[in-house]
């Protein structure tokens, strides 16, 4: 008998049950890519939601609603008597509203009243301040009305003291002060316990050019962090700060957008857009 005949190795091996057969099965998939991390929305920090006040049968404030991101510095805009002050004493939980509701960081400004004030700095237009008392007495006084610990007071007020240049003036008399001091006191004391949503009232009114120069500056810087919602009847305010725009009239909203959708609405000239916004009042 051959070696051919025995099967020796060389010879066809075809029938050899151990040898390697095609698969049938699919070829693996190529490994999908993990997706592009998508960037969430900021937090909506200050929500008003169909606003109303009424005096009789006066609308001073009807059907507001506008929201504001952490990240934003929003300028509230409109002439003076067009609603800003009462909807913003509304944000703030100062007033009641007739219709519609206001949350500060998600909580209600009428049933979290406590919770909401550890969230939010309001700087009211000429915010009433103790005039026998420093800067330095104050700021002390309400940051023990708002709980702060000792330690927490003693960083805060050195922080604040630092963040607006008051130095020169924490141990005077706060009515010996100028308009722009005072102005920067009142801000001092807002940002006391770091609030994370910031409401001010025509912060810059009554200041030199100098003086709205520094305080335009430090609301831009805390923008970057927390919720500004500014009013203000300035134009050039609006260009100088302001991410995004809420323009009220006659307590109506009547625009929202950016600087630049507003100016589109008059042509390229921002004057003629708050002209025409305004032209019923």
């Amino acid at each position: 008998m051959t070696d051919q005949d025995q099967g020796a190795p060389g010879a066809d091996d075809t029938n050899d049950p151990s040898a390697a057969q095609p698969s049938d099965a699919p070829a693996a998939a190529e490994p999908t890519p993990p997706a592009e991390p998508t960037s969430k929305p900021a937090e909506v920090l200050i929500t008003a939601s169909g606003l109303s006040k009424f005096y009789g049968a006066f609308a001073a404030v009807s059907d507001v609603s506008f929201e504001v991101r952490r990240g934003q510095v929003v300028a509230f805009l409109g002439q003076n008597g067009a609603g800003k002050s009462t909807t913003m004493r509304m944000l703030t939980g100062m007033l009641a509203p007739d219709r519609g509701e206001a949350r500060i960081a998600g909580l209600s400004v009428i049933t979290d009243r406590l919770a909401v004030a550890r969230r939010l700095g309001y700087l009211p237009e000429n915010g009433p301040l103790y005039d026998e008392m420093t800067p330095d007495e104050l700021l002390r006084f309400l940051g023990e009305a708002r709980g702060l610990a000792p330690d927490r007071l003693e960083q805060r007020v050195a922080a604040v003291r630092d963040q607006l240049d008051l130095g020169a003036v924490m141990g005077k008399a706060i009515h010996k002060l100028s308009r722009g001091y005072r102005q920067r006191v009142g801000l001092a004391q807002t940002l006391l316990h770091e609030p994370d949503v910031l409401i001010l009232d025509e912060p810059t009114t009554g200041l030199d050019p100098n003086q709205i120069r520094d305080v335009r500056k430090t609301i831009r810087e805390l923008g970057r962090t927390k919720a500004v919602l500014l009013s203000t009847h300035i134009l050039q305010e609006v260009e100088a700060i302001a991410d995004r725009i809420v323009f009220i009239n006659d307590g109506r909203i009547v625009f929202q957008g950016t600087v630049e959708e507003l100016r589109r609405k008059g042509g390229g000239d921002l004057d003629a857009a708050f002209a025409a916004h305004t032209a019923a009042a």
